[in-house]
């Protein structure tokens, strides 16, 4: 695939792009980037990995579900992320031709990375890039979400089978709602910070 002409598309629907080689590179970047503001993360395997929110903590006020207070629920965070000036999240898939995947059990990452913040950075390695947006939703549904279904430990089909998506009705189904960004969405700063180095499911 062309990483120059996924840029392109990407910039000509709008958004900023940053690319780095590494999830280091790309973790320093944002804790330049983002200083003395209220920040918002969605839940990531990628993020996790880099240790964003533990540079991020030193500087901003983070709300993280995944790094919660003792004695507040996942909801009780989770609601709080969806109020801060930034946002972070990954991306399940992303096309060449620049449309942005996420698909959700919860619905937490698919807000935030719609409406009330200042800026959302979508924080993805180019090991998720597909040829097409059809190629992008098999990878969200078929591949992503039964690896981060796992992750959880949750026992639906698409983890115990560890295959594809069975279109299941568990009650810890992890695909609930399947977000296509097909541009930038209007009155929000929205940044693609690629990471060439493979990270996330």
């Amino acid at each position: 695939m062309d990483e120059q002409r996924f840029i392109d598309n990407l910039i000509r629907r709008g958004y900023k792009v940053a690319v780095f080689d590494t999830g280091a590179e790309a973790a320093a970047y944002l804790n330049e980037a983002i200083d003395g503001r209220t920040v918002g993360f969605g839940d990531s395997e990628t993020m996790l990995s880099m240790g964003l929110y533990d540079l991020l903590a030193t500087h901003n006020q983070c709300f993280d579900p995944m790094h919660r207070p003792v004695g507040e629920t996942f909801r009780e965070t989770a609601r709080k992320t969806l109020l801060t000036d930034v946002f972070l999240t990954s991306l399940n898939a992303m096309s060449e031709t620049g449309e942005l995947v996420n698909i959700d059990g919860t619905g937490n990452r698919v807000a935030g990375s719609l409406f009330g913040h200042e800026k959302v950075y979508f924080v993805v390695s180019l090991s998720k890039l597909c040829p097409t947006l059809d190629d992008a939703l098999f990878r969200a549904r078929n591949v992503a979400a039964p690896q981060n279904s796992a992750r959880h430990g949750f026992q639906n089909p698409c983890a115990v089978k560890g295959d594809r998506c069975y279109d299941c009705s568990a009650r810890d189904r992890i695909c609930n709602a399947l977000v296509v960004h097909y541009r930038k969405m209007r009155g929000i700063k929205m940044e693609v910070v690629l990471i060439r180095e493979p990270l996330g499911l």
